[in-house]
C-alpha cells in the first residue's frame, strides 16, 4: 500500500498544477478576469471595433473585459450599448466617464473608464462617495467615441505632400499623444496644423519658383528628346558590348595581374644589383668631382684635338702617324740591353715643326 500512495500522490500533484496551468492559459488566451465581477452599460454614438473580450482599463491598469455590444434606441437615435464587467474590488463612482481609446494602431480598441471631475460633483450635487448600482448605465452624455483614423489620415493627407519630415514627425507626435491621451490636447493638435499650414504659405513664392524651374527643366529635356533617346541607345549598345566582350576583359585583367606579379618578381632579384649601382654611381661621382680640373681641361683641348683627327683620317680609312719620340730600355735574352730611343732632332723634319 504504501509503494501504491507515494506515487498517487505525486499524480494528484501533477494533476493539481496542469489543470491550475490550464485555466491561466485559457483565462488569459480569452481575456478572461479573475474573481467577482460588477457588470455596468456604456452608451456610445459610434462603436466601430470594439469587440467582446475588448480590456476595461483604469488609468492604463486592466480592471475588467466587454462583454456584449448591441444596438438600442434612446429616443429618435440608435446608440450602441456595451455591457462590460469590472472587477467587485473597484466599485465606479457616480458620473463616471468612459471613453473608447485605440489600443495599438492595427486598429483594436478598449474602454478607459474614468471618475468625473470634482466640479462636475460639486455642479451636480452628487455624494463625492457614492457608487455605481450594478447593472447601471454610463449615458450617451458622459461617454466618448475613438477619433477615426482614416478620416483624420485622410484629412492630413494634402497637408503632408507639403511638409518637412521633421514637421510631419512633431505632427505625428501630437497625433499620437492626443489618441492616447497621454498628454497634448485637440487645440494644441490644431494649433500645431496652423504653425505648418502657416509655414507653408509662407513658402508659396518659393514653391511657385521651384515649380517654375522644373517646367523650365523638363521644357529643356523635352526639346532634346531625340538626342537623350540617342544617348540612351549609345549607352546601352556601349554596355551591351562590353558585356559581349567580359570573357575578353576578365581574360585583360588576369594578363595585368600576371604582369603586375612578375613585374614585382622581377624588381625583386634586381634590387641587390641597382642598390650596388647606385652606391658605385657615388663613388664615380665623386672621382669625377674631384678630378674636375683634369676634366674641364680635357674638353678644352677635344675641339683641336678631334680636328687634328680629322684632317689625318681625310686620305682614307686610316691614320698616319709619325713617330717623333720615345724613350726606355728593352732587356733581352743573354742579359742583352738595347736602348731605342728615338729624340725628336733625329726623327725627321715632320717631327722638327
Amino acid at each position: 500500500m504504501r509503494g501504491v500512495t507515494g506515487p498517487l500522490i505525486k499524480l494528484a500533484v501533477f494533476l493539481v498544477v496542469t489543470i491550475a496551468a490550464t485555466y491561466v492559459l485559457a483565462a488569459t488566451i480569452t481575456n478572461s478576469s479573475y474573481g467577482k465581477a460588477v457588470t455596468y452599460r456604456a452608451d456610445f454614438t459610434d462603436a466601430t471595433q470594439v469587440s467582446t473580450g475588448d480590456d476595461v482599463r483604469i488609468a492604463g491598469v486592466r480592471v475588467g473585459t466587454v462583454k456584449g455590444i448591441k444596438v438600442v434606441k434612446v429616443g429618435s437615435r440608435r446608440l450602441a450599448e456595451v455591457k462590460f464587467s469590472v472587477q467587485a474590488s473597484r466599485r465606479l463612482p457616480l458620473l463616471t466617464h468612459a471613453r473608447i481609446r485605440y489600443r495599438n494602431l492595427v486598429g483594436q480598441r478598449y474602454i478607459e473608464v474614468s471618475p468625473p471631475d470634482p466640479d462636475e460633483v460639486e455642479q451636480a450635487h452628487a455624494d463625492p462617495n457614492a457608487v455605481m448600482a450594478k447593472n447601471a448605465l454610463i449615458p450617451v452624455q458622459r461617454t466618448e467615441n475613438a477619433l477615426d483614423l482614416t478620416a483624420l489620415f485622410a484629412g492630413f493627407q494634402p497637408l503632408f505632400q507639403g511638409l518637412d519630415p521633421s514637421e510631419i514627425n512633431s505632427l505625428s507626435q501630437e497625433i499620437i499623444s492626443t489618441l492616447q491621451g497621454e498628454g497634448g490636447s485637440v487645440d494644441l493638435l490644431l494649433q500645431q496644423t496652423a504653425d505648418l499650414a502657416s509655414s507653408i504659405a509662407d513658402k508659396d513664392q518659393v514653391i511657385g519658383n521651384l515649380i517654375d524651374h522644373l517646367n523650365s527643366v523638363l521644357g529643356a529635356v523635352a526639346d532634346r528628346d531625340d538626342q537623350l533617346s540617342d544617348l540612351i541607345s549609345t549607352l546601352q549598345q556601349f554596355v551591351s558590348g562590353y558585356a559581349a566582350d567580359r570573357q575578353a576583359i576578365g581574360g585583360a585583367i588576369d594578363g595585368i595581374n600576371q604582369l603586375a606579379t612578375e613585374t614585382t618578381n622581377l624588381l625583386v632579384k634586381v634590387r641587390p644589383g641597382v642598390k650596388k649601382d647606385v652606391t658605385d654611381l657615388t663613388a664615380l661621382a665623386k672621382n669625377l668631382n674631384n678630378g674636375a680640373p683634369v676634366i674641364a681641361g680635357v674638353i678644352q683641348q677635344l675641339p683641336s684635338k678631334i680636328g687634328s683627327l680629322t684632317r689625318t683620317a681625310s686620305y682614307g680609312a686610316w691614320f698616319n702617324f709619325y713617330l717623333c719620340s720615345m724613350g726606355g730600355t728593352v732587356t733581352l735574352p743573354g742579359n742583352v740591353t738595347l736602348d731605342p730611343s728615338i729624340t725628336p732632332g733625329s726623327a725627321g723634319p715632320r717631327c722638327q715643326s
